[in-house]
């Protein structure tokens, strides 16, 4: 007879072998290893961009971006005294200073283009600042001869009887009047204030930029000993001295 069946030996489960722990605090101590040096690392990188010369800059010379290249370099705080991504106005800069190829740019050896059209001179008024008188505000330069200054000399005429000019053999001087050496003068600076005890009898001491083709005016007047004026071109809407449009006493 045959033999009976054998009863079915239930399937042998496959262990899964346990993670060697071992290896797990391993790879976690390797990987905070990385990270801490990673971090370390992302700390002490300080460097910034600045622009270098891409060639040697001469005094005089207008630049734009495409004249620079970007250096990024660790300055230690010093990044201020240096020119940085986003200093560059659309209208460029003017070299003041020479720059060699490759050399970090100084904020020192560039200035504003307005500088090719103008110039800062320091003023010594005659009297007191007005207080509408402010750094960036408008003014007009006015200058007053000394008393006796005079223009040579107008012929003072009389009509005859027979209606002809007679010229006065005596000549009677022309006096001077005050005029205007600069109109719309930008004020760079005001180096004393407005009605302080500290200003001097001379008078206030103003930083103004005047238009290269005025200078020689206005250091003519200086050298003349000419009396100066500072005049705000415009009153503010909001000062007290201001009447209304159209007002009438």
């Amino acid at each position: 007879m045959p033999a009976p069946d054998a009863a079915p030996r239930p399937a042998r489960r496959s262990r899964r072998a346990a993670p060697d722990l071992r290896l797990v605090l391993g790879v976690l101590l390797v990987l905070g290893s990385v990270a801490g040096v990673v971090g370390i690392l992302a700390g002490a990188d300080r460097r910034v961009t600045v622009y270098a010369a891409a060639s040697s800059l001469t005094p005089g010379e207008r630049i734009d971006r495409g004249d620079l290249v970007e250096r990024a370099v660790a300055l230690d705080g010093a990044d201020g005294l240096y020119l940085r991504r986003g200093d560059i106005p659309s209208a460029g800069l003017v070299v003041t200073q020479p720059v060699a190829k490759g050399q970090l740019l100084p904020t020192s050896a560039v200035g504003s283009t307005a500088g090719m059209r103008s110039t800062s001179i320091v003023l010594r008024l005659a009297t007191r600042v007005s207080g509408a008188v402010v750094a960036g505000g408008t003014v007009d330069l006015w200058a007053a001869p000394k008393p006796g200054t005079v223009v040579g000399a107008v012929a003072s005429a009389t009509v005859g009887a027979s209606g002809t000019d007679k010229t006065d053999a005596a000549l009677a001087p022309a006096v001077q009047v005050p005029t205007v050496l600069v109109a719309g003068a930008t004020v760079s600076k005001v180096l004393d204030a407005s009605g302080s005890f500290a200003v001097d009898s001379a008078g206030s001491q103003v930083e103004v930029l005047v238009p290269r083709s005025r200078v020689a005016r206005v250091l003519q007047a200086i050298a003349d000993g000419d009396a100066l004026a500072l005049l705000p071109a415009g009153i503010p809407l909001g000062s007290a001295d201001a009447s209304p449009a159209g007002g009438g006493s």
